[in-house]
């Protein structure tokens, strides 16, 4: 079969796509910029890429019209858009005028479970996806909605949120909606429950409610995970949190974002319980249990084969898609420090060393200092350091890398660009490029904003000259780790 897969960039299309290729389909992957696909992962032949954006509804003329089903997977969650409903609408309107007049047999979308209240009453999260759902089935194609609630696996961003808590806090000062019912349920389940509805006659033009095995407080949540993992946590809830206050607490505490803290803490005061369970009938699998689902994350980051993370979309931070096309750094109306360091050592250990830099590796020299910038960047509303990255040694365009973004990632040339995604009073971009006379040039560009961009960035030029000189030094072999 040939099959549309939207949001195949996306955390749940990079978990998805495997199983679909490996059931022999083939997959037509929609995606914004084609250089963020990691093409080394999957065999080309029963994939074709298409770069368009739903919200642009020229760019999908490209689409087939030979398509058997097509999957929804499209959902900014935690964008920060102020127009996110009116955005979300306008998506889900111009991809099913986009597939009318083709041979389309069904879309399938993965929306949230929808609590019995009033839509003036929901979440604008919920809200938006109880608009898609309704968008999507006034087209002539049959629509089968699978409604999940928290999905728990290694990337997920509830998963990282509970890491996060559990890991750093031993005593925890919480809001009330710890107390909330939810019913996870495990990637792996989410994953089989979407493929086992593709073309189920059964499940043609209906709505499904999908959960895991238990239901569960978020508080039970975090108390499982610790238990799960060896650790004693205490948690005090108080009924005095605002929702504003609950999101803040999320942010300073975890790798999230404001926005998508905001829009996790407006959810999370509504249970998320199956009403029922009529997807057990028609596509039957083993539901992992929650310590199930978390003994299986860590499986997949301790062998660092974690396919997708919430942070590597665009939106989990303050980047703006345009500059993915923007290779180069401006080079008008700049400020730059820019080093060149003969390579002492290989110049594949030089390159391996830049291609691990951050996350758990830290940044080679002053890793106080990267540290401290993280906390400051926090602290004004920026990312901060503790996104981290995908995976120790690999990096694809867009991946997020602490507060950076990666823009270019050409590991047989040797070059690598990031953008600053931390709050500075411009535009600033670290590149790093191996030359073929065996040395290592390393340019920090910055585009100030106005007089306090040019204050900032001569008030920052001291520590330039120590961090960067050292961590060239450090790429190359030149000298040994700086503590």
């Amino acid at each position: 079969m040939k099959i549309l897969l939207t949001g195949a960039n996306g955390y749940i299309g990079l978990r998805l796509l495997p199983s679909l290729l490996e059931a022999g389909h083939h997959v037509v992957c929609l995606v914004r910029d084609r250089r963020r696909f990691p093409f080394q992962d999957f065999a080309e032949e029963n994939i074709t890429l298409i770069e368009a954006d739903l919200l642009d509804p020229d760019s999908l003329k490209a689409l087939p019209k030979d398509l058997d089903a097509a999957y929804y997977l499209v959902h900014s969650m935690g964008a920060g858009s102020e127009h996110f409903l009116d955005l979300e609408k306008q998506a889900a309107q111009n991809f099913g005028a986009a597939l009318r007049g083709s041979r389309l047999q069904q879309i399938i979308y993965l929306s949230g479970i929808v609590p019995d209240i009033s839509d003036s009453e929901l979440s604008p999260h919920l809200r938006s996806r109880h608009q898609v759902e309704d968008i999507l089935s006034r087209f002539s194609i049959p629509v089968t909605t699978l409604r999940a609630p928290i999905i728990v696996g290694s990337g997920s961003a509830s998963f990282e949120i509970i890491r996060d808590l559990v890991e750093k806090l031993p005593i925890m000062i919480a809001p009330k909606w710890l107390k909330t019912r939810c019913q996870p349920i495990g990637i792996r389940n989410v994953v089989c429950y979407l493929q086992g509805v593709l073309l189920q006659p059964a499940t043609l033009g209906k709505s499904f409610e999908i959960g895991g095995p238990e239901v569960l407080t978020y508080k039970e949540m975090l108390e499982k995970y610790a238990e799960n993992r060896g650790l004693k946590r205490w948690i005090i809830t108080v009924p005095v949190m605002t929702p504003r206050l609950s999101s803040y607490w999320l942010f300073f505490v975890t790798s999230t974002s404001f926005p998508l803290a905001q829009a996790l803490v407006a959810s999370m005061r509504h249970e998320v319980i199956c009403k029922e369970n009529q997807i057990h009938s028609i596509v039957s699998q083993d539901l992992l249990s929650y310590d199930e689902a978390i003994d299986r994350a860590f499986v997949k980051i301790a062998q660092n084969r974690v396919p997708s993370t919430w942070y590597d979309a665009l939106a989990s931070g303050t980047f703006d898609n345009s500059h993915l096309h923007q290779i180069r750094p401006p080079e008008f109306g700049v400020l730059t420090d820019k080093r060149s360091f003969p390579i002492i050592d290989s110049v594949e250990k030089t390159r391996q060393r830049v291609w691990s830099i951050g996350g758990k590796t830290g940044w080679y020299t002053y890793d106080w200092a990267w540290l401290l910038r993280g906390k400051i960047d926090r602290l004004f509303g920026g990312t901060g350091i503790r996104r981290g990255r995908r995976h120790p040694t690999d990096l694809n365009s867009g991946d997020a890398l602490d507060f950076w973004r990666v823009i270019v990632a050409d590991k047989k040339t040797g070059r690598l660009l990031l953008f600053a995604e931390m709050k500075v009073p411009g535009e600033a971009w670290l590149e790093w490029r191996i030359t073929d006379s065996d040395e290592l040039i390393q340019t920090a560009t910055f585009r100030p904003s106005g007089l306090l961009g040019r204050l900032y960035w001569y008030s920052v030029l001291p520590f330039h000259f120590l961090i960067f000189r050292s961590l060239g030094k450090t790429l190359t072999g030149a000298v040994g780790k700086i503590d």
